[in-house]
């Protein structure tokens, strides 16, 4: 998947967050070892520092860890993956909820729209 990084946020923090999803959605699995800071930063046109400023925050968060020599791998902390994910998940039900809101939608119409949308899906 590119990565599509664009000028408006930091770019270390939209790189923070795409590898937060690659890990929720299981891309990378717990205990896998991430690819180098070099490879990433290539893949994703980035300056290795920017990718590296992004892995450090991985690191503090608890999310990735290092290995001395072997680099750096996903925490085996199934329970911080799953939190961060319904986390994740309910930040962007509540930016959903609050457009919602600013078109002047409330809480049973907004309700009745989902439904809809959902069976539309199926």
């Amino acid at each position: 998947m590119p990565w599509n990084l664009d000028s408006d946020r930091p770019i270390f923090i939209q790189i923070l967050e795409r590898i937060r999803i690659d890990i929720i959605c299981g891309k990378y699995k717990p205990g896998d070892k991430l690819p180098s800071v070099r490879e990433l930063a290539a893949d994703a046109a980035v300056n290795p520092n920017t990718m590296q400023r992004a892995f450090a925050e991985l690191e503090r968060t608890g999310l990735v860890y290092s290995k001395r020599t072997s680099g750096r791998f996903i925490t085996e902390d199934k329970e911080m993956i799953e939190t961060l994910k319904t986390d994740i998940a309910k930040d962007k039900i509540r930016l959903f909820l609050e457009s919602m809101q600013q078109l002047g939608y409330g809480r049973e119409q907004i309700l009745s729209l989902m439904s809809c949308f959902m069976e539309e899906e199926e």
